[in-house]
């Protein structure tokens, strides 16, 4: 292959890489911006005051329950548990310690909608692994406050999924089937101080921002590399040709 060949695939090749560099780059600063406006929405929405069982009857009849308009808003809801529908979700964690989510379906009253809640955390016996904890749970009508929340999130689980009051996962749809309750496709996150042997000191959700300005940096550190590389090698470094003296020598 002669030089001039060399030196185009070379620029060609330096020219790729730095614009692919250039590209993640600019993906990953996209990625945080919009996790960044994803996380002001949910601080505005849990600013916003708290609805009631008409205005979540509301919503549901208009089917937003998901959007990011509604999610993580302030509720205060009326309605009766549904003990016997408990659910307690293991291996969860809340301030460094390992133990239960409970959850509990609330029938709002009125309005008959069933709305699964996360009550809170409670630890557990981990000598007796199917012992529950001993929780409260008031009979007839109760008031809690809470936030609008998608179901928590899914941890590994080996196999089948458990179908016991004890179990890794819960899955709204199939409890859903398994019940025959009316559940809606959303939960509510129960917030306030520690009661019924529950604490709510919920985590706030981590979206890795710092991680994507992280890579971007990396990204385009690399692009820059690519290019001060082509500029030295190819305009500093580059090896001269030989002369004709030189070169009559050889022969």
């Amino acid at each position: 292959m002669n030089t001039g060949r060399k030196r185009l695939l070379s620029t060609l090749a330096a020219l790729f890489f730095a614009a692919l560099g250039l590209v993640l780059g600019n993906w990953q600063l996209n990625r945080a911006a919009q996790k960044e406006a994803l996380q002001t929405a949910i601080r505005v929405q849990s600013d916003k005051a708290p609805i009631g069982n008409a205005q979540v009857r509301a919503w549901v009849a208009a089917g937003n329950m998901q959007t990011v308009d509604v999610l993580y808003h302030p509720v205060h809801l009326r309605g009766r548990w549904l003990p016997e529908h408990t659910v307690y979700l293991d291996n969860r964690q809340m301030q460094a310690q390992v133990g239960f989510f409970v959850l509990t379906p609330l029938r709002l009253q009125p309005e008959g909608l069933v709305i699964m809640v996360q009550r809170g955390w409670v630890g557990r016996n981990f000598t007796q692994r199917e012992e529950l904890p001993v929780i409260e749970t008031p009979v007839g009508e109760v008031d809690i406050d809470g936030d609008i929340a998608l179901a928590p999130s899914k941890l590994y689980e080996p196999g089948q999924a458990g179908f016991g009051v004890i179990r890794q996962n819960l899955d709204l749809d199939q409890y859903r089937a398994q019940t025959g309750l009316p559940l809606q496709a959303f939960t509510v996150r129960q917030s306030g101080a520690p009661s019924q042997g529950l604490r709510r000191q919920w985590s706030q959700i981590n979206f890795g921002i710092e991680k994507h300005y992280g890579y971007a940096f990396q990204w385009f550190a690399l692009s820059a590399l690519i290019v001060a590389l082509y500029v030295w090698f190819e305009f500093f470094r580059r090896p001269s040709a030989p002369s004709q003296d030189n070169a009559s020598h050889g022969t």
